[in-house]
């Protein structure tokens, strides 16, 4: 994976972990409503895997939002916990 890439992954895991904390749900919430494990949602956020599309669509719904919306950057977004 190139850093392009990367980049990429990580913006989608930041703004999975921005949209789960603003709905104030734990990874293990987020991966029930989801069908998911909680492993693949840290995985997820912490841009360690690629995320398959059914993966993205499940989390997208389970959060309310466009899945578009998990790939753009936002203002405000920092790295770390």
């Amino acid at each position: 994976m190139d850093a392009r890439q990367r980049k990429k992954y990580r913006i989608l895991g930041l703004n999975v972990a921005y949209y789960r904390n603003l709905r104030g749900l734990s990874q293990e919430q987020l991966a029930e409503r989801c069908g998911l494990e909680r492993t693949t949602i840290s995985k997820v956020e912490q841009a360690a895997v690629g995320a398959s599309l059914d993966t993205i669509f499940s989390i997208s719904d389970a959060l309310d939002v466009k899945p578009e919306d998990l790939f753009f950057f936002r203002e405000g977004i920092k790295e770390g916990k």
